[in-house]
């Protein structure tokens, strides 16, 4: 099952996907479109499901630019590089053409974000850490300098954790208050339990950015949850597994 941003594939030349973790050929913990090159999954799967995402979206396998990702706020400006390794970042942003640009998830949440007039693309990883040490602010700040006006971006915010299943706790909100005058709106109690609205707290970034809520597209599924549908890292810890997969989004200038 594909998931897409309806805004962004409206834009000629842009294709958006947040792929589910079927029709893929893992086994076990990782059944099956793992896509995760950190996992213990064996490397030759891992190859052929990145195989199969590159001919499902159409890009060229050699230009589909997955990054090596560590909750960082780094963004890299992809302009200045040629493919040559796995770059060490957690987004990646161009105005080339005949790019893809994947991002790996497991709760976290996958962004695609396209200038609807130049065109320039960029993807993503944003957990709590990464949106909390200012990886959207970067990203935003990558823009301007490329000449975008905010009001043209259109930023598609994928699949994730919801709030439901995302319990936290007490010293976690001091974590987000810190940098945040406004935390109170993404935390709710429920019979003593306090749980953490992450696609809220990553979407009022982009809104105090500049960007405007109806350019904002949700894929608002629960990646805890929806266990047929998505990789979880915290569903794998309650379960006891050992490791888990990584499903993959991409944003393709073609």
């Amino acid at each position: 099952m594909i998931f897409y941003s309806k805004k962004i594939n409206k834009i000629t030349g842009l294709k958006s996907f947040f792929f589910s973790r079927k029709n893929g050929l893992s086994r076990g913990i990782y059944k099956s479109l793992n896509c995760g090159l950190g996992s213990n999954d064996k490397k030759k799967d891992i190859k052929n499901n990145i195989k199969i995402i590159a001919k499902k979206t159409g890009c060229n396998l050699n230009r589909l630019i997955i990054l090596k990702q560590y909750h960082s706020n780094k963004i890299i400006n992809f302009d200045n590089f040629l493919v040559k390794k796995r770059y060490k970042a957690d987004g990646i942003i161009t105005s080339y053409p005949k790019f893809s640009f994947g991002i790996l998830t497991a709760d976290c949440v996958p962004i695609l974000v396209a200038d609807k007039k130049n065109k320039t693309i960029a993807a993503i990883h944003s957990g709590w850490k990464g949106a909390n040490s200012g990886i959207i602010e970067n990203l935003i700040k990558k823009f301007k300098e490329k000449r975008s006006k905010i009001s043209n971006l259109i930023v598609a915010i994928g699949p994730c954790i919801a709030q439901k299943s995302y319990e936290v706790k007490e010293d976690f909100i001091k974590k987000i208050r810190i940098k945040n005058y406004d935390y109170k709106k993404y935390f709710r109690n429920n019979n003593k339990k306090i749980y953490f609205n992450l696609r809220l707290f990553v979407n009022n970034k982009f809104l105090r950015l500049g960007v405007p809520q109806k350019n904002i597209d949700h894929i608002n599924r629960d990646t805890y949850s929806d266990y047929k549908n998505f990789f979880s890292y915290r569903r794998s810890i309650h379960k006891n597994e050992t490791d888990y997969g990584r499903c993959i989004s991409v944003i393709y200038r073609y």
